[in-house]
């Protein structure tokens, strides 16, 4: 909005305000005030969650340390979800529809946390949706994804290649360009096109919500890998970075670097209310949310693979539920003493602090080296 009236409408030549063109301009400041909401409002959100006693209902399963937390507010994602959307409105070209796609992946899947979280609260007690019914409107949130890509796509704005980590050329075509010459292979391009999409937002959004088991942990980890992406979507976007990196160009992936922006700044905000010991839980409205955005750019800026390695601590506590739900049926034995990971180093007397932290640090590693492979191709 302020680059639409300040700088397009009314002042494109009076000093600073041309200033307004550039998008590390931008994004250094939607940055600022996500962060600066995060702190304003914060002790607010705090507060008043307090009051309607909107607290934290903890699983009888679940480690016993836990159990002091109990109480503690909750739903704090609609703080996070505010930090990102004003910042992103007020610092972002708004004629982008890659904004607005990114905008309604981390809005939708925070609705569906909304709704699980206020169910859980209404019932006293750690259960929300069923897990079908909340599978079933994550895929319907990223089906829309697929949806509007697709129109993009029909418009000449988005390309169904994608950029593979470690070779330069091997760019494959989600929508499989040889099956398109004949219509009766038309609905399996599309199928599969959709399928992959579904895997990888769906996939994300609750990989993050299922290593949010710790004070501090998994906000942390977003302020690492909405970093790196930041930097991704500023060298998709930029005509001589893309270039020299053989990266899909795409002019309209410099909007999203604001975003990016506003999503590092907002997870940074809420990491010094969320740290141990938490004052307040981002909640599934968070989680969900921010897992959902962090795919749907990466879908964006074409780096689904490269998604892997950014997020990779979320992969591994996705991998580790797997694995024991998976062996426990089979064999029934566990592999971890208890799933998630992080709750497997609480087990084996790990003090929450440490992991946590270690955690982090493993997550910064994969982060740096999912950034050297653009170059290592």
């Amino acid at each position: 909005m302020l680059y639409w009236l300040l700088y397009e409408q009314l002042y494109p030549n009076i000093i600073p305000f041309p200033l307004f063109r550039y998008v590390t301009f931008r994004t250094a400041f939607a940055g600022l005030t996500a962060l600066l909401l995060s702190f304003v409002l914060g002790p607010w959100m705090i507060k008043r969650l307090r009051q309607l006693q909107i607290g934290q209902h903890i699983r009888e399963e679940g480690p016993k340390t836990h159990w002091r937390k109990a109480g503690t507010p909750t739903m704090g994602g609609v703080l996070i979800i505010t930090s990102i959307v004003v910042p992103s409105l007020l610092w972002a070209n708004l004629r982008n529809p890659y904004l607005w796609i990114a905008l309604f992946g981390l809005t939708s899947f925070g609705a569906i946390g909304f709704w699980d979280d206020y169910l859980k609260i209404k019932r006293r007690q750690n259960l929300g949706l069923t897990g079908r019914r909340k599978f079933l409107l994550q895929v319907l949130a990223a089906l829309t994804v697929g949806a509007m890509l697709l129109t993009l796509h029909a418009l000449g704005l988005y390309s169904t290649q994608m950029n593979v980590p470690f070779f330069k050329n091997l760019k494959p075509d989600l929508l499989v360009d040889a099956w398109l010459h004949s219509p009766l292979t038309y609905p399996l391009a599309f199928i599969f096109f959709f399928a992959f999409l579904v895997f990888v937002i769906v996939g994300s959004a609750n990989a993050v919500n299922l290593t949010d088991g710790l004070d501090g942990l998994a906000i942390g980890l977003m302020i690492i890998s909405s970093g790196a992406m930041t930097v991704l979507t500023y060298a998709s976007g930029h005509a001589q970075f893309a270039t020299y990196l053989d990266l899909l160009r795409l002019p309209g992936a410099s909007e999203l670097t604001i975003f990016c922006g506003a999503m590092t700044g907002a997870s940074l905000g809420f990491l010094w209310y969320n740290a141990h010991p938490a004052e307040i839980f981002m909640g599934d409205v968070g989680s969900l949310a921010l897992g959902g955005a962090m795919a749907t750019v990466a879908v964006l800026i074409k780096q689904e693979i490269l998604l892997i390695f950014i997020g990779g601590v979320f992969v591994l506590e996705t991998l580790s539920v797997i694995l024991q739900v998976g062996s426990y049926k089979l064999r029934r034995k566990r592999i971890f003493k208890m799933a998630p990971l992080h709750h497997h180093f609480e087990a084996l007397g790990w003090q929450e602090s440490k992991i946590i932290v270690r955690f982090w640090v493993a997550g910064l590693v994969m982060a740096l080296f999912a950034l050297t492979t653009l170059k290592l191709r």
